[in-house]
């Protein structure tokens, strides 16, 4: 349930905070008083298209907030987008002086399409263009599987997933038969790339060692010459290292007899000579390993260009030019048996049409089911909504094929008047007839729809007289089941308020604002009163206002 309206610098509103209760709530005031911008910052909290030009003048920035007292319808949802949980949720939406805005739930930011996504689960706005919008075939089929409830809206998903499939399995079939004539060719460079990577028997690592060797090979000499020069100067030389060294330990022996202190220089120098000696022998093995002819650097060079030109072709790495070669032994095995691959693709096309077909029927026979339900509900609706003779029911149109949607198209047919044939719900021309046609499904999909908050905007438009006080005592039916927030002209509807909000606008300091509040019980008749009278609220109206609050509430069941 929505508990609190919170908007600040939206237009001509300044600051207003509304505390929604239980119930029918109920907004009233002068016509340009602000009840519609109301709405609209709604709409924008919602993650609606919204413009800079609805900037006040109280700031660089405005903001629309809305606080739920609960979340837990949709839990899973702030579970699947890792957003905040608490007691209250919290979605609201602040817009700039440039033209950005930022949405957040619960303090987290997020885009609009998660705003819209949690907030349908907890809110129906119905405004003038909301009514249009059951003008449309397609949204009359969702209106219709949600009202069938949780086991069609299962089974709708089920079947937008396979006829997704569907479509997939027969564009693959037309693509595979769509080359078959290039099949030849395509099968002769599979056959050719594979060949020429299996021919040159890779192994994973291989051109590491290859290029390795490759360059010992092509630098032996400068190798051989340093080396040798390397052990001549330590070993090999008359005036070699280790000779020097040999020569300073047996003058260091001597003195270090004389002179303890020379002992530890002498153990250092004799190590040193032990590390010389290692050097010298490693590089003699080194000399003598050193191998490789010319014959060999060729060999190793023409295997590298092998492996690189592979790699120019077929891959950066060994591994993806092996990869290369598996994906190309498939399309030859594919390409091998091509009648094989199409008939296993014509079966598979027949496989998931048929799947297809069994889910269509069962969401079908579910979707007639409900429809029964909800026309007879929606004619006793009509009825109580002051329409003379009407009659309502759900026609459906057989696709050639089953479809995302199903396999039918699904229209709602009314006649609104005696002798009258069966029309599309589009062929209405009264907007009050479309208004109370709409409030007529909101009232029998209400103990089916898992929203508890119904926003009503223009649902009085067009209609007046006993066709009005039907109207307010459909909108109290659906109030005992969910919280309806209506802006309304109306007193016969402004009378069955539980709670009663009024808009008003005033000039001050050369700028107009808009504020409002909730009236007390005692302040109810004189709003009623004003809707009824206009400017001149008289005693005899005063009365006709009282006495209509009373007999509302009587209506309600309220003492």
């Amino acid at each position: 349930m929505l508990s609190e309206l919170h908007v600040k610098n939206f237009a001509i509103l300044d600051e207003v905070s509304v505390e929604f209760g239980k119930g029918l709530n109920v907004l009233t005031g002068e016509t340009g008083a602000g009840k519609s911008l109301l709405l609209g910052s709604v709409n924008a909290a919602l993650g609606g298209k919204v413009s800079k030009d609805l900037l006040g003048s109280n700031g660089d920035y405005a903001l629309a907030e809305l606080l739920f007292d609960n979340d837990e319808c949709v839990r899973d949802l702030l579970e699947k987008y890792e957003l905040p949980e608490s007691d209250m949720l919290v979605i609201s939406r602040r817009i700039t002086d440039t033209g950005r805005s930022v949405s957040r739930i619960n303090g987290e930011t997020v885009n609009a399409s998660i705003v819209k996504e949690i907030a349908s689960r907890l809110f129906d706005v119905h405004g003038q263009h909301d009514h249009q919008t059951l003008l449309y075939p397609a949204k009359q089929l969702a209106l219709l599987d949600r009202y069938a409830g949780a086991e069609a809206l299962a089974a709708a998903a089920e079947v937008r997933s396979l006829a997704r499939e569907y479509k997939a399995a027969v564009r693959e079939l037309a693509e595979a038969q769509e080359r078959g004539a290039a099949r030849a060719r395509e099968l002769s460079m599979a056959q050719y790339e594979y060949d020429e990577i299996i021919a040159a028997r890779l192994v994973a690592g291989e051109d590491d060692l290859l290029e390795e060797r490759f360059r010992v090979l092509s630098n032996r000499e400068k190798l051989t010459e340093a080396c040798a020069e390397a052990d001549s100067v330590l070993s090999s030389d008359s005036a070699s290292v280790t000779t020097g060294i040999e020569r300073a330990l047996r003058k260091l022996a001597k003195a270090s007899s004389l002179d303890p202190k020379l002992e530890a220089i002498y153990e250092d120098l004799r190590l040193a000579e032990e590390q010389v000696g290692d050097i010298a022998a490693r590089l003699s093995d080194y000399l003598s390993e050193i191998t490789g002819t010319e014959a060999e650097l060729a060999e190793v060079g023409e295997r590298l260009d092998v492996i690189n030109r592979l790699k120019s072709k077929y891959g950066r790495t060994i591994d993806a030019i092996l990869a290369y070669a598996e994906e190309a032994e498939r399309t030859i095995a594919k390409l091998s048996d091509f009648d094989g691959y199409v008939t296993s693709l014509t079966e598979k096309v027949k496989r998931s049409e048929q799947a297809l077909r069994t889910e269509a029927a069962k969401l079908t026979k579910l979707r007639k089911k409900a429809a029964d339900e909800l026309s007879a509900k929606v004619r006793d609706s009509l009825s109580e909504l002051n329409f003379l003779s009407s009659e309502f029911t759900v026609e459906f149109r057989e696709l050639e094929e089953p479809g995302e949607t199903g396999a039918e198209d699904a229209e709602f047919m009314i006649s609104a008047n005696p002798g009258e044939p069966l029309r599309p719900l589009a062929k209405i021309a009264s907007g009050g007839e479309l208004s109370r046609v709409m409030l007529a499904l909101k009232t029998a999909s209400a103990g089916k729809d898992e929203i508890e908050t119904l926003f009503f905007d223009e649902i009085d438009a067009g209609i007046s007289g006993r066709t009005a006080q039907k109207v307010a005592e459909k909108l109290a039916d659906v109030a005992q089941t969910k919280q309806v927030i209506c802006i309304t002209h109306l007193p016969q509807i402004a009378a069955m308020a539980d709670c009663h909000f009024e808009i008003s606008k005033s000039a001050e300091g050369g700028k107009t604002r808009t504020m409002l509040r909730k009236l007390a019980e005692d302040e109810v008749p004189r709003e009623l009163a004003r809707m009824l009278g206009g400017a001149e609220i008289t005693d005899s109206v005063m009365a006709n206002a009282r006495e209509m609050r009373e007999l509302a509430m009587q209506k309600k069941n309220v003492t």
